[in-house]
């Protein structure tokens, strides 16, 4: 192992609850297991999944952690250079430029962390490390949800303004679709910029009441499915990323004997993880098919700003912590 400090500054957290209670401490800096490599961390983007985790909500969240949280570091997306590498690690090498989704084990809010070999991937030169890991839990989410996307085919995507939305919109505007974005007011000329054919402001319009779609990606489901199947179109499918249990629950059996009487689909994404997930996207964004947008770009120190903005849903896009 190459050397390095001993020491690092990390936003650690203790129990679920708000931004408010966060801090930076001076922690060890992990050593990587066999399997694992230690990444110097240079960017690491906000996503839902984090906010979730601060919060212990939805019940989800707490796996591992009933009443505690299981990491006391939150940041799954990371883009960084590898510092070590353990024992059985064949495919990177001290100074590697990579990124990934850590969600296993977390961490990237802090100067090192610990990810999986299989986890990562090496970053296009092409991408800056804040582009990298705005990528790679955003781009399997969007690139899964919007698979079945093409041409003539209208499609709705809830939630469009945010990370996963924002790249949903741009690979169901390529393939040919015709794209609706949900999102609140602020975000209506940016889902138009990504190219959403539509789009619509959930405070003022409710898109269940609107034209049946025949695929919807919910990607901050809190709808009944009854309101769900009235969105879709016969052979329609409605996927939702997340959200409350007990609405997750009603899509998964309510809305699959719903499917079954109506021929309307609806079902719960469980997007797959790792590098041939996001890579995809990644290099389409390389290309220039794709664009990777970055609302905002906060110090380690504000971290609780950065989870409040995406929380609270006014990102646009990703939001990079960079410590």
């Amino acid at each position: 192992m190459s050397r390095r400090p001993t020491s690092m500054r990390a936003v650690v957290y203790e129990r679920y609850g708000l931004p408010d209670q966060l801090r930076v401490e001076e922690v060890p800096v992990p050593s990587p297991g066999a399997k694992q490599v230690l990444i110097e961390v240079v960017a690491t983007s906000v996503n839902l999944s984090d906010w979730e985790s601060l919060t212990g909500s939805p019940a989800y969240a707490r796996i591992g952690g009933l009443r505690t949280p299981s990491h006391r570091v939150l940041g799954s997306d990371i883009a960084g250079r590898v510092a070590a590498v353990g024992s059985d690690v064949t495919g990177f090498v001290v100074g590697d430029e990579v990124y990934g989704d850590n969600l296993g084990l977390m961490g990237g809010f802090a100067e090192y962390a610990v990810a999986p070999a299989a986890a990562l991937a090496r970053k296009p030169p092409e991408l800056t490390f804040a582009e990298a890991s705005a990528l790679p839990q955003a781009a399997a989410i969007a690139l899964q949800g919007t698979a079945r996307s093409r041409p003539g085919l209208r499609v709705l995507i809830n939630g469009a303004g945010g990370g996963a939305g924002s790249f949903a919109i741009q690979l169901a505007s390529r393939s040919g679709a015709h794209v609706t974005g949900v999102d609140n007011a602020g975000k209506l000329d940016f889902m138009r910029e990504l190219g959403a054919d539509e789009v619509v402001d959930y405070r003022n319009q409710d898109f269940t009441r609107l034209e049946p779609y025949d695929l919807v990606l919910d990607l901050v489901a809190h709808r009944s499915v009854f309101a769900y199947r009235r969105a879709l179109a016969r052979g329609g499918r409605y996927l939702c990323v997340g959200g409350p249990v007990r609405a997750l629950l009603r899509v998964v059996t309510v809305g699959a004997a719903i499917g079954v009487l109506t021929g309307r689909r609806l079902g719960v994404l469980v997007a797959r993880q790792g590098p041939k997930h996001f890579e995809p996207v990644a290099e389409r964004c390389v290309a220039g098919d794709l664009r990777v947008h970055i609302d905002r770009v906060f110090p380690l120190e504000e971290v609780p700003q950065a989870l409040t903005h995406v929380g609270e849903g006014r990102a646009l896009g990703k939001v990079v912590v960079t410590p």
